[in-house]
């Protein structure tokens, strides 16, 4: 696998790329892939990126860019996930949410997306939920849903 991070910003607190590795190998259906970019953001380049493609003017949590290679090349890329550090620190404070689980979270989340995982309807993220749920769960982190409900 060749997972690469890339820390667009300085801060204390970040996850490592052990870290990082070992959440999306938790994540995958097989725990194999042979190609990942995340991109640890600022909130500036998070906005960018989400009115840019999604049409929503503020920093997100994560953002998720499937691969999808042209039909006659064979390319095992799976995609980038832009991951905004102040948003999910945010995140953790407001919620109440231990910070490397908040992390965690939204990796397994962003890597759930880029195998073509979603919560567009209450059955898909019901599904999608129960998926992160019992991933982080074998990484020791508690039910990220525990307080919305």
């Amino acid at each position: 696998m060749k997972l690469t991070i890339q820390y667009a910003i300085q801060a204390d607190g970040l996850p490592t790329e052990a870290d990082f590795t070992a959440w999306v190998m938790a994540a995958l259906p097989d725990g194999s892939l042979d190609e990942l970019s995340i991109r640890v953001v600022d909130a500036e380049e998070s906005r960018q990126l989400n009115n840019t493609y999604r049409g929503k003017d503020r920093p997100t949590n994560v953002l998720s860019f499937p691969f999808e290679a042209p039909s006659a090349i064979v390319f095992d890329y799976l995609g980038d996930l832009a991951i905004c550090a102040s948003v999910v620190e945010q995140e953790a404070i407001e919620q109440r949410k231990n910070l490397s689980a908040h992390w965690a979270h939204m990796v397994v989340h962003g890597v759930l997306h880029l195998c073509g995982h979603d919560h567009q309807t209450e059955t898909t993220a019901e599904a999608m939920e129960m998926l992160e749920r019992n991933i982080l769960s074998r990484l020791d982190f508690p039910d990220p849903y525990e307080h919305d409900e």
